[in-house]
C-alpha cells in the first residue's frame, strides 16, 4: 500500500532528524521533520476522496 510506504519514509525521516539533533545540528532536523510531515500528510491522503464518492442526484 502507498500508505504504508509513506508512513516508512516518514519514520526514517525522523528518526535522521533525532541524529542530527542529537549531533548538533538543528537546521537540518528541523528539514527533515518537515519532510517527515509531507509524508504522514500524503499516507493520509492515499484512498478514495470523499467527493468522488459523492454522486450528482438527477
Amino acid at each position: 500500500m502507498k500508505s504504508a510506504a509513506y508512513l516508512s519514509a516518514a519514520g526514517d525521516f525522523f528518526d535522521s532528524a533525532r541524529q542530527e539533533a542529537e549531533a548538533g545540528d538543528l537546521n537540518a532536523a528541523g528539514s527533515l521533520i518537515l519532510k517527515a510531515l509531507e509524508q504522514e500528510r500524503r499516507a493520509g491522503g492515499v484512498g478514495p476522496q470523499v467527493l468522488q464518492l459523492i454522486k450528482p442526484r438527477n
